[in-house]
């Protein structure tokens, strides 16, 4: 049992330009296209701090100013709400802006996941923190976080998230060849292999967007040249790890098997969308009973 400092602190990069949605990302983030009725962040920011880390580092550049906007006050429109009673709103309101202690940073140069991750390190530290992608929207009722914290104190090493995806699949993921621990619900990371050809995969092991990283990824990253795309890839820092031995060697993975929503592309999105609010309390009846009814009238 490792004595390292426990994670309290997360990073959500959120520079990226989210091209794929274009024209509705010219002149809004993609992180704040709406999920039912909150933006993509907040979920990400939420999970965040239902795991305990409410010092939370987003990671932006230009253009994302509506970021900002959203975790801050909005004084006008809460008193509108206040003076028309109209409280569930302005609860609904006032929850970003107190979900926790958000920074900023910009990552400047667009050089990747690694280099945006290393513009953590003055914040972060000398102590593991968790990154957080806004792609992969997992359910409150799952505890992924929390468990792969947990996982982090135990080893003492970086933690990845990953989950069993169809084996015609996995070229579109950075996938992870893995070794099994005997009386533990982790595994070992022997190798990452970005996007591999089907024949060429180790498994069907597929890494998504939750990480916990020891800090020695920032010597790590500052050490690693640019990779695929010419970008630093937080991957590439993460395979060398996983060969070390001492202080923040190894790299463990946490399988889910829990609700994940994926918002990385149109179709994607439109599913996690109405995913949600078919599940919702004040949605779903009315739009199962209309999707049922609508899907019946299409054509065969």
């Amino acid at each position: 049992m490792t004595s390292a400092p426990r994670v309290r602190k997360a990073v959500i990069p959120a520079a990226g330009l989210g091209t794929r949605f274009l024209p509705a990302t010219k002149a809004m983030p993609k992180e704040m296209l709406p999920v039912v009725d909150k933006p993509a962040i907040q979920y990400v920011v939420q999970e965040a701090v239902n795991a305990g880390l409410d010092d939370v580092l987003m990671i932006t550049g230009r253009n994302k100013r509506a970021l900002e906007d959203h975790f801050d006050r909005v004084p006008v429109t809460e008193q509108l709400l206040a003076d028309k009673g109209d409280t569930e709103r302005l609860a609904a309101v006032q929850l970003a802006t107190d979900l926790g202690e958000i920074h900023y940073v910009r990552q400047g140069d667009p050089k990747g996941l690694g280099h945006a991750v290393l513009r953590a390190k003055t914040h972060v530290g000398n102590e593991p923190f968790a990154v957080l992608l806004g792609d992969d929207l997992i359910d409150e009722r799952d505890p992924l976080l929390t468990t792969m914290i947990d996982v982090q104190a135990k080893t003492g090493g970086s933690v990845i998230a990953l989950i069993e995806v169809e084996p015609e699949k996995i070229s579109a993921y950075g996938c992870a060849d893995m070794s099994v621990i005997d009386g533990e619900d982790y595994v070992r990371v022997n190798q990452l292999v970005e996007k591999p050809a089907v024949a060429d995969a180790p498994s069907n092991l597929a890494v998504i967007g939750r990480y916990v990283l020891h800090p020695s990824v920032f010597e790590v990253l500052e050490n690693t040249p640019p990779g695929r795309g010419n970008e630093i890839q937080l991957t590439d820092a993460l395979q060398t790890l996983a060969t070390r031995d001492g202080e923040g060697g190894g790299v463990y993975g946490v399988v889910f098997r829990g609700r994940r929503y994926d918002t990385g592309d149109k179709l994607s999105y439109l599913k996690a969308v109405v995913t949600l609010a078919c599940e919702s309390e004040d949605l779903g009846a009315d739009l199962r009973a209309w999707l049922g009814e609508y899907t019946a009238r299409l054509p065969k």
